[in-house]
């Protein structure tokens, strides 16, 4: 059983942080199952590998739709739902189409979330699987992981 400490402690992690140990954790998985397994195998599993990790997950979360003043309580389902902050959409076939990418857009807006993967296990490697999907998202990781970054303001000798 977890104490208020690692709760906390979990609470206070970022999207981005957050991101960080769900891709560890899907290749970790990817690695060991291979591809191909049925997606709720890797949704149970993932789950506890992100839990094990002091991660709050839900599974197979609903997500409410709003519109013309209209609530829908369970329009769609989100997968996984990280510290209640971060969305991970799993898929195992053999392709992403374009349209998953869009589901995945979809339920971040939804549900007003910044950052959220989309990971397909049915790819050969998990690197041609996982796909990070972003919603009005301003704190980036590391600025050294970005390319095409505009010049420092400042002193030009820096």
């Amino acid at each position: 059983m977890k104490d208020s400490r690692e709760d906390a402690k979990a609470r206070s992690l970022d999207p981005e942080a957050i991101s960080s140990i769900v891709v560890d954790a899907g290749y970790r998985l990817h690695l060991e199952a291979g591809p191909g397994l049925l997606e709720t195998v890797y949704e149970v599993t993932l789950a506890r590998l992100l839990e094990n990790a002091g991660l709050k997950v839900k599974r197979q979360v609903p997500v409410p739709i709003h519109l013309l003043g209209i609530t829908f309580d369970e329009g769609f389902r989100a997968d996984l739902i990280v510290n209640d902050c971060f969305l991970i959409e799993l898929k195992s076939v053999e392709k992403l189409a374009p349209v998953h990418s869009k589901q995945t857009l979809t339920y971040l807006r939804l549900l007003k979330f910044p950052l959220g993967l989309l990971l397909n296990f049915g790819n050969p490697t998990f690197k041609e699987g996982c796909r990070r999907i972003v919603n009005n998202h301003k704190n980036f990781a590391s600025s050294r992981l970005r390319v095409n970054q505009p010049p420092k303001q400042g002193n030009p000798n820096d």
